[in-house]
């Protein structure tokens, strides 16, 4: 048989049997939302829609929990409210899994190269592993919005920012529409100096709010004045899902939470985050500042659900791109793939839930906020390429043999070699004026 054929065999086996590793750990780990948050939009839209109600003032009966997102949001969800129950849940369901995949399609694909697998099987194996991932699972489960939110926001900056489109900064803008979270990439976009993207995100989101309040102002008027000052709507900040700073400082005195304490954290991380991100978009790599931004607008955002952490998926890829990018055999290899499986691990785990009910003393602080801690991990530590380190060489070996230099980066490169500073560039040549064109188009104007 051939060696490609003997391959493709070895790589489909090698997928289901990952698949049924993965399906039986979900059928005793996941648990079981019943589409929750769905039930909550789609009773919602169907009490404003057919039943007359005011949408802010529906609650989902039993609950205190009722629809939380700006008008606009209402707008693009308007059409659950004319589907069957059944239709809603395949919709939100399909819709998750088909922005992952495009997603992950765009950010694995440097993995694959520097391995030397084959596209498909790099993107399948990460599809399986992130089936796992307590965030994802729990986002499907609940029929929650985070990953079309990423996918907005991952457009602009891993494909029309790169290539300077004028469009740069729709995604953004939207998804801030939608929910007023990823706002932080605006802020972003500020932050790195581009400022044009920046004007588009901003023009984007007032464009899209105005229409929603043309179109519903009473709606608009209650969310703007009343619903969005209603903390209670979400829930208690103490509770464990919380793995935000507000989670961690509601956690040591749940009845009176330090909103000081809270907010000098906030301005520590942000700080830390605006560093980081200027050098990561000076050094070319976009990839790396979606990913510190996703991870810091899970730390200073004052409520963020397990669900959430989606936004860590890309930190956690690129991790794993990193150690890839390292010399075979290599001290930073064996240190970058242990932090990804670590914190993957935990990421699996459910462990801040052994203290859901008791978070209290050295143990309770420690483990109920390890989502927390991984977060600030990878906003501290996550590679960036730095220019002018030059010199290191990933060596990988595929079934032609040990390939070399291909991924080398010259001296005097804005770009340090174990990283990809755009997801959809080229193989690097050996010939000087390649090499030289290529550095050209990564330098930040």
């Amino acid at each position: 048989m051939a060696q490609g054929p003997r391959r493709t065999i070895r790589q489909v086996v090698a997928v289901v049997a990952l698949a049924v590793a993965v399906t039986a750990f979900l059928s005793v780990a996941a648990v079981r939302h019943g589409f929750f948050d769905l039930k909550v939009y789609y009773g919602a839209l169907t009490w404003w829609v057919h039943d007359g109600g005011e949408i802010y003032d529906f609650l989902k009966p039993g609950t205190q929990y009722g629809f939380t997102y700006p008008p606009f949001a209402a707008l693009v969800m308007l059409p659950m409210a004319y589907l069957p129950w059944s239709a809603a849940i395949a919709v939100s369901v399909a819709a998750s899994v088909v922005v992952t995949v495009v997603l992950f399609w765009w950010l694995v694909d440097p993995i694959s190269r520097r391995s030397g697998w084959t596209r498909w099987f790099a993107l399948a194996v990460a599809l399986c592993l992130a089936a796992a991932y307590e965030p994802m699972r729990e986002t499907v489960n609940f029929g929650q919005v985070n990953m079309l939110l990423l996918f907005l926001v991952a457009i602009d900056l891993l494909r029309l920012l790169p290539a300077g489109s004028r469009w740069a900064g729709v995604g953004i803008g939207l998804a801030t529409a939608i929910k007023l979270t990823p706002g932080i990439f605006i802020v972003y976009l500020l932050v790195t100096g581009r400022r044009r993207a920046a004007v588009t995100s901003m023009a984007a989101a007032a464009g899209t709010t105005l229409l929603a309040a043309a179109l519903f102002p009473d709606a608009s008027r209650e969310f703007w004045t009343e619903a969005l000052w209603n903390t209670g709507r979400v829930g208690e900040l103490a509770f464990v899902s919380n793995q935000s700073l507000r989670g961690v400082v509601a956690r040591l005195n749940p009845e009176h939470p330090s909103t000081l304490a809270w907010l000098a954290l906030v301005l520590a991380t942000l700080a830390l985050w605006g560093w980081r991100s200027r050098a990561a978009v000076a050094a070319g790599d976009e990839a790396t500042g979606l990913a510190l931004t996703g991870a810091v607008m899970c730390l200073v955002s004052p409520v963020t659900w397990v669900h959430h952490l989606v936004w860590l998926l890309p930190a956690l890829i690129l991790l794993v791109d990193n150690a890839m990018a390292a010399p075979v055999d290599s001290r930073r290899r064996r240190v970058l793939l242990g932090a990804a499986i670590v914190g993957y691990g935990f990421l699996i785990s459910r462990i801040v839930w052994a203290w859901e009910k008791d978070f209290t003393g050295l143990d309770g602080f420690l483990g109920s906020n390890t989502y927390v801690w991984i977060s600030l991990a990878l906003l501290a530590f996550l590679p960036i390429r730095r220019r002018g380190d030059a010199g290191r060489v990933s060596h990988r070996r595929g079934d032609a043999g040990p390939v070399s230099r291909r991924w080398a980066v010259p001296a005097g490169s804005a770009v340090e070699a174990p990283g990809v500073p755009q997801l959809d560039q080229p193989d690097r040549g050996a010939a000087t004026g390649q090499r030289n064109r290529i550095g050209r188009a990564f330098t930040v104007r």
